[in-house]
């Protein structure tokens, strides 16, 4: 297996940088960057992927998601709203002016 990915950036071959001109005289294009595997180290941890190694910026990676979002939320589409167990604690206070006000806190409730 190779340890480089190239990026799967939809529109990465039309950005005009440097270091995608490849080719000689008047033979010239606009290549896709090529990513080196864990380029980012994670710790010494080479089985944790990351976006980094499939994508050479955050342009590349948002291009991908625009274009493929309804097909990746398809993957593991959502039927119901998921729950937080909460408590809410009102307390009197004031604010900054001296007025009153009621802040409130969020405690959530542990279910183990």
């Amino acid at each position: 297996m190779s340890d480089y990915n190239w990026c799967h950036g939809p529109n990465c071959h039309t950005q005009e940088t440097q270091s995608r001109i490849r080719g000689s005289g008047d033979n010239k294009v606009l290549r896709t960057i090529k990513i080196k595997q864990g380029r980012y180290n994670y710790s010494g941890r080479p089985e944790l992927i990351t976006h980094d190694d499939y994508f050479c910026n955050q342009k590349c990676l948002y291009d991908f998601l625009r274009l493929h979002a309804t097909a990746i939320a398809n993957l593991a589409p959502r039927r119901e709203a998921l729950e937080t167990p909460i408590t809410v604690i009102k307390e009197k206070a004031t604010n900054w002016r001296g007025d009153p006000c009621t802040n409130i806190r969020i405690n959530k409730v542990d279910n183990a």
